[in-house]
């Protein structure tokens, strides 16, 4: 299984024949090209022009992100599987009003599904409060199934918007009131506690993680359905993470908490906000490309994948939804 390089050292990525080569003050480390899928920089870090080269005859993205942990662009090499057919079909759906609505609806009920299903999986493990988590799935529910009355992308996304409001409050019941990691209010840019440090850090990788997956289908991720396509670099990246955030994401910062992984010695105040230190994020991380290659039944293949591999896989399913070939539905986990 190739894996994801993350950075956070200051050194120079260089090409040295075949392979990646990584050399800080300290030591050389060399890799093979051949087993990595991406890479994130987060340190400060000289590139060749001979290993982006490398990179991108590999087709290999690479994310950067600033000394604060913000994501601030990604190298994403010429696509390599080209396919006017699909692109043409890609606009088509975005272009046709009806068409658009539908695939912005399918997205927005595979996310407030699977927030659904992570409040089910902790309303079986939290003692306290099992009236609230029952109101709130009711009330997710009565939220889903008024999707289909909306008729533009901004009255969904509005729903959307105010289900994630609530789904975010029983954050504080999710973790049992922890005094360290409340939640308050939904805050970014600067994020003003460690719970939303938290999140907004989780939310870039996947948003990252999405569009690695995106390059390695026909699908454009300029054109996405839920976000506007506009002079936003990407945006079908941002519609797909809105079903693997709550899974992904916010499942890992729970156990990260529960588990005292990462405690508010790993935070770091700035900019009037509070913010994952190096170390933080480096624990983050760790354990997010853990959760990444866990595999799960995948109930429809009758077989394991990776969590990683299911977003391929929902890519697939949205391309053959393009075609013409079979109605796109949103992954539903049961776990």
């Amino acid at each position: 299984m190739k894996k994801t390089l993350y950075i956070f050292q200051s050194g120079e990525l260089f090409r040295q024949d075949n392979s990646i080569c990584f050399e800080t003050a300290e030591r050389k480390r060399v890799l093979p090209v051949e087993d990595i899928n991406d890479i994130y920089i987060f340190g400060e870090v000289n590139v060749t022009k001979k290993f982006l080269e490398l990179m991108a005859q590999k087709h290999i993205c690479i994310h950067y992100f600033n000394y604060h942990g913000y994501y601030t662009g990604t190298f994403y090499p010429r696509e390599h599987l080209n396919a006017g057919h699909v692109i043409l079909k890609q606009a088509e759906a975005y272009l046709d009003p009806e068409k658009r609505l539908a695939l912005a609806r399918k997205f927005i009920d595979g996310s407030i599904g699977q927030m659904i299903q992570v409040l089910k999986y902790y309303q079986n493990r939290v003692k306290t409060n099992q009236e609230k988590f029952k109101e709130m799935i009711f009330d997710f529910q009565s939220s889903r199934a008024k999707l289909e009355q909306w008729t533009s992308v901004e009255e969904m996304m509005s729903t959307e918007g105010h289900v994630r409001e609530k789904y975010y409050r029983m954050f504080d019941d999710i973790l049992n009131h922890h005094p360290d990691f409340l939640f308050e209010k939904r805050s970014k840019r600067p994020p003003l506690n460690r719970l939303n440090a938290m999140i907004s850090f989780g939310n870039q990788l996947c948003y990252t993680m999405v569009l690695s997956e995106i390059y390695k289908t026909y699908l454009d991720p300029r054109i996405g359905f839920l976000h506007a396509t506009n002079f936003r670099r990407f945006s079908l990246n941002l519609d797909i993470a809105e079903i693997f955030k709550p899974i992904m994401v916010d499942r890992l910062i729970f156990t990260l908490i529960n588990k005292k992984m990462i405690t508010k010695k790993e935070f770091d105040k700035h900019m009037e906000g509070i913010l994952l230190s190096e170390e933080g994020r480096r624990k983050f991380i760790e354990e997010l490309d853990k959760r990444m290659k866990t595999t799960v039944n995948h109930r429809h293949l009758g077989k394991s994948v990776s969590y990683r591999r299911l977003i391929r896989l929902e890519l697939y399913k949205i391309q053959k939804h393009l075609l013409g070939e079979k109605e796109y539905e949103p992954y539903r986990s049961l776990w």
